[in-house]
């Protein structure tokens, strides 16, 4: 067909078809002393593809990975991909009962596990009739031989000799669903396409800087939104994946300078463990991008990496937007700003990814635009080549979330003058006490610049007289002497009265595998026996 010539379906199985053969020796990924180059990563994801077709695996089948950012969780990027399979990265840090529904909901007919999660696998088994082979990838932990089934090179070598690829139908078919958190409910599938991850992994590239030099550290869980598309993109370019199972700081520190790491991704929280450990005095960080997101950085985040050399790029996006949909652009104009107000102005979660045009408004519960005047609240709502392709097998909540022919974020934010977001709260996170609304995020930032004050969450608790008022949960420096009358009138020498927290309790705080704070628990402690919200 002539159309051929000038279209070809947009699927990121080509990234490493291209960087194999542009880059066929160079390191792809490094793991654990272990190296592994482009060409191999190319015959053991065709291997792959092979084994789950041997496995009776064909075209829109879910497979299910649960791994850590080993290499074969790279490798399941691209292998059911390319025989046209569905992949369903899976978060390890579920429960039991949670993996199985979404095993169940998917009907996942294959389950790649790590061993250490062989406790998970032995309780859920029996209650995933659709998955009808296991099998067992074989690290640091002894392979559980009560799970039948195959190890996962084993499985590899099942494939027969040759190629294995099907050419995409469409570059809008489904190449593989995550589940959300599920914290409002249970969880759902948010589908991406080929074409989304696509577009989207390749917006990474060009605002992030990734080239064939880079070398990227996965501190980023890749089951999270596939990694925000990083898996791919790091592809894209022919760099190198520096693979960690876990995040351990003293790990951190020692692969960035071993591996002369240029990129990495990580949660504010992250970056809080990494400047507050003892190994943070004397580290230099220059030469190092990170993107930070999963949850709004403090001013004071950016300002003290920032200070380690680090240059900071705040993105921000939805499992249902590919993982990052804005980024806090750069301007020459900050070139003359202070630290602090620098740090403020980057703090802002921006605006739109390259790839998704203009497709960010923040509008009214009318769909009209909010004034640009930085103080007027309204949802945050995209449109764009990296929007989902809608939930799995749940017509209604996409309908719901595709309201208007934009995507609902649930996210309030306000904007500014110069068309730069900034997130106010989730909506389930606004404080409404006495009829004001209070921006938790607002009242956090003030606390995080408390010099005692390492971590902090603020969430809205009952209260006879105004409904609910600001409850603040601190992670106070090692050795700090602060106290929660000194959160309190710290807080209200910074905002108003009303604003500032009236109570304020100090442990660890619960949080995702990727570092985010899990605000939802401490509210539904706080208001457990007690009536829904007064709104």
């Amino acid at each position: 067909m002539t159309d051929q010539v000038y279209h070809r379906q947009l699927t990121p199985v080509d990234f490493l078809e291209r960087s194999a053969f542009v880059y066929p020796d160079k390191l792809a990924i490094v793991y654990n002393g272990q190296s592994t180059t482009y060409g191999q990563f190319l015959e053991r994801a065709n291997r792959l593809a092979g084994a789950l077709r041997q496995a009776g695996i064909g075209r829109g089948d879910r497979v299910a990975f649960l791994l850590p950012n080993v290499p074969a969780m790279l490798e399941a990027h691209f292998g059911p991909m390319r025989i046209g399979a569905v992949l369903v990265a899976l978060n390890y840090r579920l429960a039991a009962s949670e993996i199985a529904y979404i095993l169940n909901h998917c009907e996942a007919k294959i389950l790649v596990f790590d061993s250490e999660y062989a406790p998970i696998i032995r309780e859920l088994r029996g209650q995933v009739p659709s998955v009808a082979t296991y099998v067992q990838v074989v690290d640091i932990f002894p392979k559980a031989d009560d799970i039948a089934g195959p190890d996962y090179e084993s499985f590899l070598d099942s494939a027969l000799p040759g190629e294995h690829r099907d050419a995409v139908e469409s570059e809008l078919d489904v190449i593989t669903i995550n589940y959300t958190s599920g914290t409002t409910g249970m969880p759902k599938g948010v589908q991406y396409a080929g074409r989304g991850a696509y577009l989207n992994a390749l917006g990474e590239c060009l605002e992030l800087g990734l080239t064939a030099r880079s070398s990227y550290l996965w501190t980023l869980p890749m089951f999270h939104a596939n990694g925000w598309c990083f898996t791919w993109a790091v592809t894209a370019v022919g760099g190198t994946n520096v693979c960690l199972r876990r995040v351990d700081v003293e790990d951190v520190y020692r692969l960035i300078k071993e591996q002369g790491v240029t990129h990495m991704c990580a949660a504010p929280t992250i970056l809080v463990s990494m400047y507050s450990s003892p190994l943070a005095k004397g580290q230099d960080l220059t030469g190092l991008t990170i993107a930070t997101a999963g949850a709004p950085p403090a001013p004071q985040v950016i300002r003290t990496m920032a200070s380690m050399g680090a240059y900071i790029q705040h993105l921000y996006g939805l499992t249902e937007t590919y993982g990052p949909h804005t980024l806090c652009a750069p301007q020459a104009s900050w070139d003359a700003l202070t630290a602090e107000e620098l740090g403020a102005v980057k703090a802002r979660q921006g605006v739109p990814y390259i790839i998704a045009g203009t497709g960010l408004r923040v509008v009214d519960s009318s769909m009209n635009d909010v004034p640009r005047d930085a103080s007027t609240i309204g949802e945050v709502v995209m449109q764009g080549n990296n929007v989902m392709q809608g939930y799995y097998l749940e017509p209604e909540a996409t309908a719901k979330a595709f309201e208007g022919g934009w995507f609902h974020s649930g996210d309030l934010a306000v904007w500014h003058p110069d068309g730069y977001l900034e997130l106010q709260d989730r909506a389930k996170d606004i404080i409404i006490s006495g009829g004001e609304n209070i921006s938790s995020q607002q009242v956090e930032k003030v606390i995080m610049e408390h010099p005692g004050v390492l971590e902090a969450c603020v969430v809205g608790v009952p209260d006879e007289q105004w409904g609910e008022v600001p409850k603040a949960f601190v992670v106070p420096r090692l050795d700090a002497a602060v106290t929660a009358e000194d959160i309190i009138a710290f807080t209200r020498e910074r905002i108003a009265h009303f604003k500032a927290p009236k109570y304020v309790e100090f442990g660890d705080l619960p949080k995702t595998a990727t570092g985010k704070i899990q605000k939802f628990v401490l509210r539904d402690k706080e208001w457990q026996g007690r009536e829904k919200r007064i709104q």
